[in-house]
Parts: structure tokens; C-alpha cells; sequence
């Protein structure tokens, strides 16, 4: 990868909390002017990975540069590189929201002289235009998000990191949060995102699946929703669900089944053959069938398909 292109580079990675691994030999590279994101559940080590990359936390072990700068041995120098949203709104309710964008200008030392010039661009991007006097608290949750993004962009970093930044906003909001992203990028910044939305991983560039903090697959959405299943969708609507999930997952030819709403995905072999040998078989236990069908594979089948393998894999070697 050409090296002036590269705006983060993580080598090795670990973070431990005792004997416990939050992350757990990661390594990547993130370029110039795209979205990378970091799926997974809670307690994946996502948030972890991305304070580590802010200069918030000292790495155990590996190396990180952010901007060409090395986390371990120059935070500070990191912290000026970077703008960092998280997953709490850490704004003051209390001030005006031109007095927010005020007091990160002076916290993020940008030059009095371009102060109003900075504070009028955040609002402008950030569609609070015209409410510079209204109070922070009194804000709904997504524009909060939108005026907290505004202040971790004030001083116009090269590379943006955000933390779960839509965690409780409505879907609406949320879009229009992601048209601010996808504006920042067209400039040239990266973004780093975290999410346990998957809808919102279709969104980025490219993605890390992470679980128990290492990283299970990487790639973009496309590729990895085309190369990580290990077989065909189905979609198989039926009641009792729980009883017909327990058949699915000792029958033969199904690599993996798991409940997703009120339906079943199961991942086979062969669609082909499965979908009549599944009819019989769910029907001979008294299992009710509506609805047996191909789907295309989303990210977050490919991300239970993953995590199922390795839990596999794991309870094997026990």
C-alpha cells in the first residue's frame, strides 16, 4: 500500500485487563479518505481498539500509527491529528450551542482569528444553522449528535474517529448523520466508525468482524457477504420455532441455523436438494412449514455464520 496513502496502521495489537484480552492480536490498515468500520457485538473490543487508536490507552503489546504517529510514544501528538465522537454525548448540556462549539475550538487550540470562521462552517455541516443560541440540553438526541460531531471536527482533522455515534437516534436522524459522513469523506478524511447496526456496516468501505476481541473476517461489505458463507440461505418460516431450530441444527446438510426475528436462516449445502429434504423433515416432527426460500446472504448472517464457526472450533479444541 502506497504509504502516504495509509492514514492508520495497527500491528499485533493487544490490550489486556488482567488475564482478560479486549483485544487480542489485531492487525489492519486504513487509508486515506474512506469509511472503516468495526462490527460486532457488545464487548467485542470495538471501543477499546478505537481508544487505544485516540491516544486514550496504552496498548499492552503491538504497535499502532495514527497520521504516522506511533500511539504508544506520542498521544498527545496522536490527539491533535484526530477528532473523536463517543458513544455518550460528552457535550455540556447546560451551554448554548455556539458556546460548545466555542469551548472545543479553544480545547482543540484552533487560532482565535479562525474561530468564527470554524464555528459557522460546524454549524453550517452540521444543520444547526439558525439555533447557535438554543440550549444543548434542550436539543433532540440527533441533533446533539450532530452538534457533538460538529465540535470533534471544529479544528478540520485529517482522521475522525466515531464511537458508536448513533446509538438511540431515530432512524431518520441517523441517515442524515451518515450524509454528514459521507460529505467529510468526499474531502479526504477518514472516518472510523463503530456500530452494532448492521445495516449501517453496508455504509462503509470496509469492515473488521470483530468477536472476544480479535478479528474474524475484513473486507468490504460486498465481499464479505460473497466469500465468508460457507454454503446457501434459506429462509425457512415455521412454528414452533424453537423446536424446529433444535431439528436444523443435527440435520444433514445444514451448516448452521439461527433464529432472525420471527423467522429461521439456515445455511446449506445445497438449496437445491435441502429444500424439500428440510419440508419433509420439519413436517415428520410435527413442525408447521409456510415458507422454505433462498435468500442472498446479509452481514449479519455472515457475522453469526463466523461466530458460529468459531465457537465451534473453540468448543472442539476443549
Amino acid at each position: 500500500m502506497d504509504q502516504n496513502s495509509t492514514s492508520v496502521e495497527v500491528d499485533h495489537l493487544v490490550k489486556r485487563f488482567g488475564s482478560f484480552a479486549a483485544v487480542d492480536d489485531v492487525s489492519f490498515q486504513a487509508r486515506r479518505g474512506e469509511i472503516f468500520g468495526f462490527l460486532g457485538p457488545n464487548g467485542s473490543g470495538k471501543s477499546t481498539t478505537i481508544r487505544i487508536l485516540c491516544g486514550l490507552l496504552e496498548p499492552t503489546s503491538g504497535r499502532a500509527l495514527v497520521a504516522g504517529i506511533d500511539v504508544a510514544k506520542n498521544p498527545e501528538g496522536v490527539r491533535q491529528q484526530i477528532g473523536y465522537m463517543s458513544q455518550k454525548f460528552s457535550l455540556y448540556d447546560d451551554l448554548r450551542v455556539a458556546e460548545n462549539l466555542r469551548f472545543f475550538g479553544g480545547m482543540y487550540s484552533v487560532p482565535s482569528r479562525e474561530l468564527p470562521q470554524r464555528i459557522a462552517w460546524a454549524l453550517e455541516m452540521a444543520g444547526l444553522k439558525g439555533r447557535e443560541t438554543a440550549a444543548t440540553g434542550s436539543l433532540p438526541v440527533g441533533w446533539k449528535q450532530r452538534l457533538a460531531l460538529g465540535c470533534a471536527v471544529l479544528h478540520r482533522p485529517p482522521i475522525v474517529f466515531l464511537d458508536e455515534p448513533t446509538s438511540g437516534v431515530d432512524p431518520v436522524s441517523r441517515r442524515e448523520f451518515w450524509d454528514l459522513i459521507r460529505g467529510m469523506v468526499g474531502e479526504g478524511v477518514t472516518v472510523f466508525v463503530t456500530t452494532h447496526y448492521m445495516d449501517e456496516a453496508e455504509y462503509c468501505d470496509r469492515l473488521v468482524l470483530l468477536d472476544r476481541g480479535r478479528i474474524v473476517a475484513m473486507g468490504t461489505p460486498a465481499e464479505l457477504k460473497t466469500a465468508r458463507m460457507k454454503g446457501q440461505l434459506l429462509l425457512i418460516e415455521c412454528e414452533p420455532l424453537g423446536r424446529a431450530l433444535n431439528v436444523l441444527q443435527s440435520a444433514p446438510g445444514v451448516l448452521d441455523a439461527a433464529v432472525f426475528g420471527s423467522s429461521l436462516h439456515a445455511v446449506v449445502t445445497n438449496t437445491t436438494s435441502a429444500i424439500p429434504a428440510l419440508r419433509d423433515l420439519l413436517a415428520g416432527r410435527e413442525i408447521t412449514v409456510k415458507r422454505v426460500e433462498p435468500i442472498p446472504a446479509t452481514l449479519e448472517d455472515v457475522f453469526v455464520s463466523l461466530t458460529s464457526a468459531a465457537e465451534k472450533k473453540k468448543a472442539e479444541a476443549a
